[in-house]
């Protein structure tokens, strides 16, 4: 039988799995490494719930997603392979949000790391420039810059992408 305690986590679980496996989709583009880091996530949040819980759980979830990207990211002499390796597509919804989606995992791939982490946490979880420069531990200024290079990158990938479909190049 389950302790209310983790019966209360087996709740927050289910509900921030996806959550937690988007976002390391975006910051990744692999969806292998996605779920693996959501599952770290949540591993590392079990072991801290008795104080993670009194307190925003899915936050503090969040931010050991992106800790555990940035220590793979650290660790890059490990060969991965991933989805892209291995020719998987997701099988998911109308062939349009297949597109969309492989066409933001492209789009991000373009960016470095920060500006990968910053353009997620701001405009996929929705944070303040304030939280996010809290999470990554950065200036609020360095946010914005960050950003809006991102923001720059994102635009002219966009335009060189949708020439290169139309074979205007």
């Amino acid at each position: 039988m389950l302790s209310e305690s983790d019966a209360r986590f087996d709740e927050f679980a289910a509900a921030a799995w996806p959550r937690l496996r988007r976002i390391g989709f975006l910051l990744t583009g692999d969806h292998h490494l996605a779920e693996d880091l959501a599952q770290i996530a949540l591993v590392k949040t079990y072991a801290s719930w008795r104080r993670v819980r009194n307190d925003d759980a899915g936050a503090y979830a969040r931010r050991v997603l992106l800790n555990a990207n940035i220590d793979r990211m650290r660790r890059r002499r490990l060969v991965e392979v991933g989805d892209a390796a291995l020719d998987v597509v997701p099988v998911t919804g109308g062939e349009g949000g297949v597109a969309d989606r492989d066409q933001i995992a492209r789009l991000l791939a373009g960016l470095t790391d920060r500006e990968r982490r910053v353009v997620v946490l701001r405009h996929y979880c929705d944070l303040s420039e304030a939280d996010v420069a809290h999470e990554l531990g950065i200036a609020p200024g360095t946010v914005k810059s960050s950003l809006s290079r991102a923001l720059g990158k994102l635009r002219v990938s966009i335009v060189t992408e949708t020439d290169d479909a139309r074979g205007t190049r």
